[in-house]
C-alpha cells in the first residue's frame, strides 16, 4: 500500500474523540446500516453467551443485540474513550440499579483485543474495519477471541464509497483526499487465510443526496469520518481551492441535489469447530515434508 494511503490510528482515535458528540446526530447510514445487519440475524440459529461489538462506536446495536439475545452479556469496545462513554450509557440505568448489568464498555484496539481466546460466540463489527490498514490483522484477532461454532458478522465499505468526492479531489493536487477502502473480494480471501469457513460476501449501493458539497463534508467530519490518511494536506485548504472541489463535484448534480455513493459491504463467516474421529479424539492433520 503507498504510504499516502496509509491511516493513521493516532488520529482516528483524536478524530471519533472529537466527533463523540456530534456522532449520533449525523449517524444516519451507519444506524441504517446496524439496522439491516440485526435483520440478518433473523436468518441465523445462534444463542452467543457473549458478544463482541468490536468498533462500537456510540453503541447504536447495543439495544438490539441485548433485546435479541436476552440472556447475552455484550463488550462493545471501541478505540476512542469518548465513544466507549457513550457507549456505556445505552444500558438502561434500571438495569444497571438492578445488579443486571449486561454491557461492558471497553476502550481497546480490535487488531490487538483485550480479550482471551475462545470467549465470544459472536463478533459483530458495523462499518468499522474501513479504519484499520490491514483488515487481516483485526480478522485474526477475532477469530482468536471466537469459540469453535462461532460467528463473524461485519459491514464495511467498498472501493466505490465516495467515489464522487475523489473524483472532485483528483485534480487539485497531488495530496490524498479521500481514504482508500478494500474490495469485497479481497476481504474474503483474508477471511479464508485467518482459517474462517463458509464465508459469505454481498454488497449493495446506497447513495445519500445532499444540496451541496459542503454538506456532505460536514456530516463525514460529524462522525469523524473525514481524510486520515498520511498523504492528507497539512493545512486547512483555502478558499479558492474549495471553490475548485465544489466546481469538478456539480458534475454529478441530478434533479437539484448531489449524490454521495457508498458500496456497503456485508460479510459473516464461521470460527469451524474443531475435526474430531469417531472416538472422540482431536484430528491433526500431519502434512508431509518438502523438499529434500
Amino acid at each position: 500500500m503507498p504510504d499516502a494511503l496509509v491511516i493513521d490510528k493516532r488520529l482516528v482515535r483524536r478524530s471519533f474523540e472529537r466527533a463523540a458528540s456530534s456522532y449520533d446526530a449525523a449517524a444516519v447510514l451507519q444506524n441504517e446500516i446496524c439496522r439491516r445487519m440485526l435483520a440478518r440475524l433473523d436468518y441465523i440459529k445462534l444463542a452467543p453467551a457473549t458478544i463482541l461489538d468490536a468498533g462500537s462506536g456510540t453503541g447504536n446495536a447495543v439495544a438490539g443485540l441485548l433485546q435479541r439475545y436476552s440472556g447475552a452479556r455484550l463488550i462493545a469496545l471501541d478505540l476512542a474513550l469518548g465513544m466507549v462513554t457513550r457507549a456505556r450509557a445505552r444500558e438502561s440505568w434500571w438495569r444497571r440499579l438492578a445488579g443486571g448489568g449486561r454491557l461492558a464498555a471497553v476502550c481497546g484496539d480490535f487488531e490487538q483485543l483485550p480479550l482471551a481466546g475462545s470467549t465470544t460466540q459472536l463478533v459483530w463489527s458495523n462499518l468499522a474495519l474501513q479504519w484499520i490498514n490491514e483488515p487481516q490483522h483485526a480478522f485474526a484477532e477475532m477469530h482468536r477471541v471466537l469459540a469453535p461454532g462461532g460467528l463473524l458478522l461485519f459491514s464495511t465499505f467498498g472501493p466505490d464509497t465516495l467515489k464522487e468526492l475523489r473524483t472532485a479531489f483528483a485534480d487539485t493536487d497531488r495530496h490524498t483526499h479521500v481514504n482508500r477502502f478494500i474490495d469485497m473480494h479481497d476481504i474474503g480471501d483474508r477471511l479464508v487465510a485467518c482459517g474462517y469457513s463458509d464465508p459469505v460476501m454481498d454488497m449493495e449501493v446506497v447513495t445519500l443526496t445532499y444540496a451541496n458539497v459542503r454538506g456532505l463534508m460536514r456530516d463525514l467530519k460529524a462522525i469523524g469520518a473525514h481524510n486520515l490518511t498520511q498523504g492528507r494536506p497539512g493545512a486547512l485548504a483555502g478558499r479558492s481551492f474549495m471553490s475548485r472541489v465544489t466546481q469538478n463535484y456539480e458534475v454529478f448534480r441530478r434533479e437539484g441535489t448531489l449524490p454521495a455513493t457508498f458500496e456497503v459491504v456485508y460479510g459473516h463467516a464461521w470460527k469451524p469447530a474443531p475435526r474430531v474421529s469417531p472416538t472422540g479424539h482431536p484430528v491433526i492433520e500431519i502434512k508431509p515434508r518438502s523438499g529434500g
